[in-house]
């Protein structure tokens, strides 16, 4: 299946972030036979969060939290396995052991994205910072959330209006394994 624009050729999409929703929203809409052009501004130019310029990297945490119905996680994580969610069927592969939540190996998982990102023949990614939606697309996918580079949050502000920004972090530490004094 491949969707078409009124031009009759295959929709062109432009996706800004290749963060968990960028790199989703990118895989799926090639699936559908779309050409994507991912922009991801790391690693020429990092946030204070992330370590690398892999896509999909968890920063605050390797949990993806809960894996089991009814809760609302669980429902999600469910009902995203049945829309055949390229990230979940990831995090799924890359999983580390931790009760009924679904954990990963940030590593791991971030490298399995980019592996699909970089495999798929419909999706060309851009590292550089994306400071405005490209106007030569038929469709833009702002995936940019709460680590949104300055000049990309003045566009969102001058053209959305301040009151119309919002990110939701869920702010939980990192501990590293090794830090742990186990004694």
């Amino acid at each position: 299946m491949s969707v078409t624009g009124s031009h009759g050729a295959p929709l062109s999409v432009s996706v800004i972030g290749a963060g968990l929703a960028g790199s989703e929203a990118a895989l799926v809409c090639a699936s559908l036979g779309m050409r994507v052009t991912l922009y991801e501004m790391r690693p020429g130019k990092m946030t204070p969060a992330h370590a690398g310029g892999d896509p999909a990297e968890l920063v605050c945490s390797n949990s993806l939290k809960s894996d089991l119905l009814p809760s609302a996680h669980g429902l999600l994580k469910h009902e995203l396995d049945l829309l055949g969610s390229p990230l979940l069927a990831a995090a799924r592969l890359s999983r580390v052991p931790a009760g009924s939540a679904l954990a990963v190996d940030r590593a791991q998982f971030s490298a399995r994205i980019r592996d699909l990102l970089e495999s798929s023949p419909l999706i060309s990614i851009v590292r550089s910072e994306c400071t405005a939606p490209p106007l030569d697309t038929d469709v833009t996918i702002l995936c940019t959330g709460p680590l949104t580079s300055e000049p990309m949050s003045d566009w969102l502000r001058q053209n959305c209006g301040a009151e119309a920004l919002h990110f939701y972090d869920a702010v939980a530490p990192i501990i590293a394994g090794d830090s742990v004094d186990l004694d």
